[in-house]
């Protein structure tokens, strides 16, 4: 579906055009055409293809989609391959995907299973003439840098999650319930992994050393896009870590919590014991038992059972076992 398609000269906007008027535009001087299209039919990727150039290999990953973040040229044209972060409605965590080509005059990206636009986006930039007279290159690095500053909320959520987790990790009973949660938190922080890491080693590309050309004025821009992508894949590195740190004290607090029961087992089992050992001793009914023809020793009895089981009690008491 076609979203909009606007026609630039020199940081100002010319018009809204029509895919039949793209070829107009693009041979007039210093003028470039922004088109974005959203979960894109066959029928407009071949148009923008024919208009603007693009290679069958990258169009073909635009159609197909499930692309890993990846830059890659193809003569002028800069190919650039990014995925969303979104909530969903049956899943905590989804993955969209954002395909970008620039041009020396053009910008197209092609959003697929995405509900985030770039509105935002386009007025920012028409709100910078200094700035969008840098051409597509300024653009791309516009998409990239709402792309990539829309992943901060989710690792502050992850941050959120995990000190309600580790707030719980020492409540009794609690220990099964927490190494789930943390469990569940590191598969969501490992997908964020997967979409950072690889765009982070892309986006080295438009910064350092050979740049491409479409880029070549939005260097200092690329390298802030980055920047971010760094501190993200920091932050994600340093919760993965803490996650596996407090799994092992949470399975440790299961081995105590065990260990903890098996003591108060021993401890009820030891004063059953006592108890049953003189039951058993004055159930054995020998002739010469003189405490038997006694008249207090059935009270005597019970009362050195129940003194022998209290003395017990207060003993495990003291060292914590009961």
């Amino acid at each position: 579906m076609l979203i909009n398609c606007v026609a630039y000269q020199e940081g100002r906007k010319l018009a809204s055009i029509g895919l039949d008027e793209i070829p107009h535009y693009l041979a007039q001087p210093r003028c470039f055409v922004w088109m974005a299209l959203h979960d894109a039919s066959e029928e407009e990727l071949q148009v923008a293809q024919r208009e603007f150039g693009l290679h069958e290999l990258a169009v073909e990953d635009v159609r197909h989609g499930n692309q890993r973040p990846k830059v890659e040229e193809y003569d002028d044209t800069v190919f650039v391959v990014m995925h969303t972060l979104e909530r969903g409605a049956h899943e905590p965590l989804e993955v969209g995907e954002v395909s970008v080509f620039a041009g020396s005059n053009f910008v197209l990206s092609v959003r697929n299973r995405s509900a985030q636009g770039f509105w935002d986006v386009r007025q920012r930039a028409e709100r910078e003439p200094q700035s969008l007279c840098q051409g597509p290159g300024f653009v791309l690095y516009a998409l990239m840098d709402a792309v990539v500053d829309r992943y901060f909320p989710f690792i502050e959520t992850f941050e959120d999650d995990l000190e309600a987790i580790e707030a719980k990790i020492f409540t009794p009973g609690a220990a099964r319930a927490n190494t789930q949660q943390l469990y569940e938190l590191k598969q969501r922080i490992t997908l964020a992994r997967h979409v950072v890491a690889p765009l982070q080693e892309a986006a080295s590309k438009l910064w350092g050393g050979r740049v491409p050309r479409v880029c070549a004025n939005s260097g200092d821009y690329m390298r802030d896009v980055y920047d971010h992508l760094t501190r993200i894949n920091a932050s994600l590195e340093t919760l993965r870590e803490t996650i596996v740190m407090g799994i092992q004290v949470n399975l440790s607090m299961v081995t105590i919590e065990e260990s903890e029961t098996a003591k108060r087992l021993a401890a009820w089992a030891g004063i059953f014991a006592v108890a049953t050992a003189l039951a058993g001793i004055w159930g054995m009914n020998f002739e010469h038992m003189p405490e038997l023809k006694w008249r207090y020793g059935y009270p005597m009895a019970l009362g050195l059972i129940f003194a022998a089981c209290l003395l017990l009690y207060r003993r495990f008491k003291r060292i914590g076992w009961l």
